[in-house]
């Protein structure tokens, strides 16, 4: 399966991708890991990017998309792949869609983890990375809304978007993904 996974900031996100991944053995593709150790490891991308993360901005659609197009080219992603934090904007689901069609592939399914607010501010203050600040965190969600809300009705008019109640604790999150995914293809994840 092709997946994208999307939420705010906080949303749980990077704990269900790792979930889903392992139940359906594909590769989970984070590109805000992907950056983070891109600017841990002071790569070219790393120095370019560096400061737009720490301020919790949105990283050029150029470099994203090619960040994105090598990691599809590796082999473990023939069979399927989800990612977490791409696309986030209607353009870059353009340039992803471009990418998948040149190989004539294409998304199976977008899940949208949804989460109160304050719920999310208070696991991002609690989760310890440098990077989340009170300011910080106000941004990334303002960007969620404005950006990446466009892009929630994109993959809804594919009638490929499906929304997951992200309250409560890691496993009912788990079981509300586990049953979207049985209902929607013939995959049956345990």
């Amino acid at each position: 399966m092709r997946l994208v996974l999307v939420g705010p900031p906080g949303a749980g996100k990077g704990t269900q991708s790792e979930w889903i991944a392992d139940r359906l053995s594909i590769p989970h593709l984070s590109t805000g890991e992907m950056l983070r150790i891109a600017v841990s490891e002071g790569t070219e991308l790393g120095k370019l990017v560096g400061e737009r993360l720490a301020r919790g901005e949105l990283v050029p659609d150029p470099l994203v998309v090619d960040l994105v197009d090598e990691r599809l080219k590796q082999p473990d992603c023939v069979g399927g792949f989800l990612l977490d934090g791409f696309p986030r904007t209607v353009e870059q689901a353009k340039m992803l869609h471009a990418i998948l069609e040149k190989r004539k592939l294409k998304l199976d399914l977008v899940l949208q983890i949804i989460v109160d607010a304050k719920v999310l501010t208070e696991r991002l203050l609690h989760r310890g990375r440098v990077d989340d600040t009170v300011e910080t965190i106000e941004n990334r969600f303002w960007v969620y809304q404005t950006e990446t809300m466009t892009l929630l009705e994109f993959y809804r008019e594919q009638q490929i978007l499906r929304t997951i109640d992200g309250d409560g604790t890691r496993d009912e999150i788990a079981n509300r993904i586990r049953s979207t995914i049985s209902n929607f293809s013939s995959t049956n994840i345990n």
